[in-house]
């Protein structure tokens, strides 16, 4: 019985587990207060959309002691139009464990609420990835 929780569970849940997660670094960033990702293996394509997938991953635990969860990593789903320079997001999840592990407690987002791209923003160097380097973002692999 233990085992079949455990596949229904691992079917149900969001594959970041799988992920492949590669480092966004600037040197703009805050560095040794968080370590933000993106997997490259599911970036989603549509014309000027981009969809892709972000993990930042906190060197402390976030969120109040009291009234909600604390977390320790959170993923957001993304969108960018790369044409018009802007970004909304789709869907967020904060877990307990680093690395999107552990107890996971789903967010709501606004999805019509699209945000320019500033400038030395984390946004701009997911951008920058996903839009600028369009090769770069199919394989990372390619210099």
């Amino acid at each position: 019985m233990g085992q079949l929780l455990l596949i229904f569970l691992l079917v149900l849940s969001p594959n970041t587990v799988f992920a492949e997660w590669v480092a966004v670094e600037r040197d703009y960033f805050s560095p040794g207060l968080q370590t933000v990702y993106v997997d490259l293996t599911r970036v989603e394509r549509d014309g000027n959309l981009v969809t892709i997938l972000q993990l930042i991953d906190y060197k402390w635990m976030q969120g109040n002691y009291v009234g909600t969860p604390r977390f320790l990593s959170t993923t957001v789903r993304k969108q960018f139009d790369c044409a018009s320079q802007r970004v909304r997001s789709l869907s967020f999840t904060e877990y307990y464990g680093h690395m999107a592990t552990g107890v996971a407690t789903m967010g709501y987002v606004a999805t019509d609420h699209w945000q320019k791209v500033e400038p030395r923003t984390l946004n701009q160097a997911l951008w920058e990835i996903v839009c600028e380097n369009r090769e770069t973002a199919i394989d990372p692999s390619v210099d």
